[in-house]
């Protein structure tokens, strides 16, 4: 089934929910791969910790925002309105994913260069699982509402 919309003939009408869930948390696996090897390969160069997080945030926050698009929220027409949901969204979930994987080395006592491989997997994950959880129910309920 399609839906002709003006701005770009046709395209796919929109999934469920749970078609939504599914395919959002298998980007959202390709989108951490990126964002953890990332992060894990700046870590190991000895970057420091918040500039690698924001780094590998931005990557995979990209890759995630451009399968959704396409693939989870089936929407091929963008549109400045919702880039710059996306930018706002984004640049919230940035300042609390970095801020949230800071807190973590600092509760674990971990430097913030070197932290070690626990302290940096535990920090990265905990981060994301917040980022996520925000990213998933705005982009749902507000850039992607159709």
């Amino acid at each position: 089934m399609t839906v002709t919309g003006p701005d770009t003939g046709e395209r796919p009408a929109p999934l469920g929910l749970k078609a939504q869930i599914v395919r959002f948390v298998a980007i959202g696996a390709v989108a951490a791969a990126v964002d953890l090897g990332v992060y894990a390969g700046l870590l190991a160069l000895s970057t420091w910790a918040p500039l690698a997080k924001a780094v590998s945030f931005i990557l995979g926050t990209t890759t995630a925002y451009l399968l959704n698009r396409r693939f989870t929220f089936a929407s091929s027409s963008g549109g400045a309105g919702r880039f710059l949901g996306f930018v706002v969204l984004y640049g919230s979930t940035f300042a609390v994913n970095v801020g949230v994987a800071a807190l973590v080395l600092h509760v674990m006592d971990a430097p913030s260069i070197d932290p070690g491989p626990l302290a940096g997997f535990l920090s990265w994950f905990i981060a994301q699982a917040c980022a996520t959880t925000i990213n998933f129910v705005v982009m749902r309920t507000v850039i992607f509402r159709d």
